[in-house]
């Protein structure tokens, strides 16, 4: 799996988004060390708590016992025919995602011209909690 492959999954993911409130859709693609990849797309609710895409790719890739991952795709916007510069993954994704990869795990993000933007889970979470 290379990342143009990882950059389409999220990209086509985003159509399954369930996003009646925001009609913000955000995809992910994560991929693990071994090259398989996992998707995910937001689920929203009216209740207590939606989940974002990244939760999603990473519980489908943890409940087939996944554990070594090396990185993740998101792309995120308003209109699903273009993308958000700045979709990064929320405080919560942030301090899960941490609990199950290295400091050096990638995150990359996407913009409207495919382009990605790398970010490291240490440099969007310095200071995550760990017990």
């Amino acid at each position: 799996m290379n990342l143009n492959d990882a950059i389409k999954i999220a990209k086509d993911v985003r159509k399954n988004a369930y996003v009646p409130y925001t009609n913000y859709t955000v995809g992910a693609a994560l991929v693990t060390k071994s090259g398989k990849i996992y998707s995910g797309c937001n689920i929203e609710n009216g209740g207590i708590m939606s989940i974002c895409a990244e939760r999603v790719a990473f519980t489908k890739a943890l409940s087939e016992g996944e554990r070594d991952f090396d990185y993740i795709v998101i792309c995120g916007g308003k209109n699903i025919d273009s993308i958000d510069d700045n979709c990064t993954p929320c405080g919560y994704c942030r301090q899960f995602i941490s609990e199950f990869v290295d400091k050096d795990f990638k995150i990359y993000l996407l913009n409207d011209n495919d382009e990605t933007k790398a970010f490291t889970i240490t440099e969007l979470l310095p200071n995550s909690f760990k017990l």
